[in-house]
């Protein structure tokens, strides 16, 4: 039996492909901005002396990291049905991915918080500057710049993984390859060019942490150390 393919009659679907692909990349946007807000707080929450605040986020970062996606983004979908609220499977879809990421981010950003030395928070303690430059100057940014590299892979791993959002409808590249091979019988031309724009999002997501990592992190740039 010879494979014959027929990419024509899939790629006349152009429009929704690229509706796809702009919603999975929104989906990403939004998620790894909440992420690595929420991601950041459970880090310093876990770091904090209140026994009950770091209990939480500890509890908060175990159990979605030892869950699976699928099941956290039907928790939230069925979980906000059965309490009578009701929003778009895309919001839903943010919200499951941004609780997801933000497990991770924690704990990426708490290895980032480990790794400033105590005497350079000290020296800063000396020069008499404010708890909040202390923290912005001192900690928060220098912590970042650490865990930079780790932090982006995460969140472009983060949008690969919103395909799984097509179980709710969310209207994303994967669900759209889904609608297209079903009415066209030709999944795997569809697949194939599937998987071709996801690494064409995979690095369109790298360059632009790439150039964000320039702006933030100048001194790198300086140094000519890899963002």
């Amino acid at each position: 039996m010879s494979l014959q393919l027929d990419f024509p009659a899939v790629l006349e679907r152009w429009p929704s492909f690229l509706a796809g692909a702009v919603l999975t990349l929104e989906l990403a946007a939004f998620a790894t901005v909440l992420g690595a807000l929420l991601g950041t707080l459970a880090a310093v929450g876990r770091g904090t002396h209140n026994a009950l605040i770091a209990g939480a986020c500890k509890a908060y970062v175990e159990t979605i990291r030892n869950t699976p996606l699928l099941v956290q983004i039907f928790l939230v979908y069925f979980g906000l049905a059965s309490l009578g609220l009701k929003f778009s499977a895309f919001a839903v879809a943010v919200a499951a991915l941004t609780i997801n990421v933000g497990a991770y981010t924690a704990e990426i950003m708490r290895a980032g918080f480990e790794a400033i030395p105590r005497g350079q928070i000290e020296a800063a303690e000396g020069l008499a500057l404010s708890r909040l430059q202390i923290y912005w100057h001192i900690i928060l940014l220098p912590a970042v710049e650490k865990v930079y590299p780790a932090l982006t892979s995460q969140f472009v791993l983060l949008m690969l993984a919103s395909s799984v959002c097509s179980q709710i409808s969310a209207e994303e590249l994967t669900a759209v390859a889904n609608y297209i091979q079903s009415d066209t019988y030709r999944a795997f031309e569809t697949y194939i060019i599937v998987a071709v724009l996801y690494v064409i999002l995979s690095l369109v997501m790298r360059a632009g942490f790439w150039g964000l990592g320039l702006v933030l992190f100048p001194r790198r740039r300086r140094l000519g150390t890899p963002l």
